[in-house]
């Protein structure tokens, strides 16, 4: 099974890799997911590119904190989505292979150490619409299936 791919990967361009690790947090009553808003106005999974030395856990755990404030317990991934991007910020093409999991708990540690982000709580519909990045929709579906999997087996 190859993984799912967003963007266009262009032909005699370089691209830089970026490999990063993102969550889907939702709300208690699963109604709401929280979303980054980067300064640049583009809304985004909580998380990022996972740094020299880091796994995928380690690395996740840092942007909670640096991004959200938050500690947490990571649950179930949800595989890897692959994107072809343009960054005209940082002048540059990226490939970015996306790893998604889930925040089963979180708790509040303290004010996020990244203070030029802002986040905010919406319904799934309307975060997969402002979300930026196809691989960050595709995170939030692939979680929908699994939500509406464990409450047909939980009946």
């Amino acid at each position: 099974m190859t993984n799912p791919t967003f963007g266009d990967r262009l032909e005699g361009v370089t691209y830089q890799n970026r490999y990063g690790v993102y969550a889907i947090i939702p709300n208690e009553t699963h109604e709401k997911i929280i979303l980054v808003q980067a300064p640049n106005g583009a809304w985004f999974l909580p998380g990022g590119e996972i740094e020299s030395g880091e796994n995928h856990l380690s690395a996740l755990k840092r942007e909670l904190i640096e991004e959200l404030g938050f500690t947490a317990t990571i649950g179930d991934y949800y595989g890897q989505a692959d994107e072809y991007f343009y960054s005209r910020h940082r002048d540059t093409y990226y490939y970015n292979p996306a790893y998604l999991y889930e925040i089963t708990t979180f708790q509040v540690a303290g004010k996020p150490l990244e203070d030029f982000n802002n986040f905010a709580w919406f319904p799934i519909k309307e975060a997969i619409e402002k979300l930026k990045r196809g691989s960050h929709k595709w995170g939030i579906q692939e979680w929908q299936k699994r939500q509406k999997k464990d409450t047909i087996s939980e009946k």
